[in-house]
């Protein structure tokens, strides 16, 4: 009876302490979370997701619906189609569809499985698919012969890569301009880690993933993802960007669009994402005018993959962008802006002097 009771005074002190510190590490985020939310805020008012243009529904070759926006005038010289990245939506171009859309054709769309798409087969989700999803959008919302300017942010990159395996022949003919942004083209899904835990993560991650994305356990995921709060928080501003004085609005924005994608999407396009390796597309995209912009502190793609992905396309520029990360398209959407219609003006004038007298 003593010896349990002193086991019983052990349990209960060891319960306390944990307790203890667990209330503690929570007040520690509230306090930090608490003072980034009263620096000013320019951000605290823009629209983030309410932006809207004409829907379109595309239908890729296996029946899902793709949804689709088209927005700017329909006489421009070119239209410029978004690709967004893993876990986001086509609402994180906000900053570029209002600086691009009153001179620009514009096109946006929701990956197979997230935002308003419809949901896929798991058996259909990989990077190659998404390359023919793509030739799907662009075949129902741009005419026969209409330039074309692509531009993809990580995921949405890899995309366009797959793309170009797919369909060399659209590249110097419709596409005429590629910008890839925050991409590679071989995914490290563990960048992110340090060294040592990598081939830890290569290892553990897929099976983490599938086990917490099924069934009973994908429910209890949700609800952690749901009520992880400050944390959440802190970590979308610690993973996604690099400037410690990132606009809270837009890490909020980033952490709710992240959090909308279901678990089993976030598991089944880890896994794709692991199998990605498009190094054979990058000659096709070197045809058209290309840029490679990067955050000089993305923890998810490297700044070395990316000046990788640059010197593997024929002619490709890379612009590095400092105290950036991998959302580089909200955390300095001003300078991405800019080169997206450099490129845009580039590709432009290298089509004209291409076209038959």
């Amino acid at each position: 009876m003593v010896r349990w009771r002193r086991l019983s005074s052990v349990a209960g002190l060891a319960t306390g302490v944990a307790a203890a510190s667990a209330g503690a590490v929570i007040a520690v985020e509230k306090a930090a979370v608490g003072r980034i939310r009263l620096r000013p805020d320019p951000a605290g008012t823009e629209p983030f997701g309410q932006l809207r243009g004409r829907p379109v529904t595309v239908i890729a070759e296996d029946g899902v619906g793709l949804h689709t926006e088209v927005c700017g005038p329909e006489d421009s010289p070119v239209t410029i189609v978004f690709c967004h990245g893993y876990t986001l939506s086509q609402d994180v171009w906000h900053y570029q569809r209002q600086a691009l859309q009153a001179d620009y054709r514009l096109v946006f769309w929701d990956q197979r499985s997230h935002g308003r798409s419809g949901r896929s087969d798991p058996a259909r989700i990989s990077i190659g698919q998404l390359g023919r999803d793509l030739a799907a959008v662009l075949a129902a919302t741009t005419r026969a012969g209409a330039p074309v300017v692509l531009v993809g942010h990580s995921m949405g990159g890899m995309a366009i890569m797959a793309l170009a395996d797919q369909h060399p022949e659209l590249f110097g003919s419709k596409v005429i301009g590629v910008t890839l942004i925050s991409t590679t083209a071989l995914v490290d899904p563990t960048g992110w880690l340090p060294g040592p835990l990598r081939p830890v993560g290569r290892w553990a991650a897929p099976a983490l993933l599938r086990g917490s994305s099924r069934g009973r356990r994908a429910e209890l995921t949700e609800r952690i993802r749901d009520a992880a709060g400050d944390l959440a928080f802190l970590s979308t501003r610690f993973i996604a960007f690099g400037d410690p004085d990132v606009s809270p609005a837009v890490v909020e924005f980033l952490e709710r669009t992240i959090r909308a994608t279901p678990i089993d999407v976030v598991a089944d396009f880890y896994l794709a994402l692991t199998k990605h390796d498009e190094r054979g597309s990058l000659a096709t995209i070197g045809r058209v005018p290309t840029v490679v912009l990067t955050g000089l502190e993305d923890r998810l793609v490297a700044t070395a993959q990316a000046a990788d992905l640059a010197a593997g396309i024929p002619g490709a520029s890379l612009v590095e962008i400092p105290a950036a990360g991998h959302m580089v398209i909200l955390e300095r959407p001003g300078i991405v802006t800019e080169e997206i219609s450099g490129l845009v003006a580039l590709a432009l004038g290298e089509s004209a002097t291409r076209r038959p007298a």
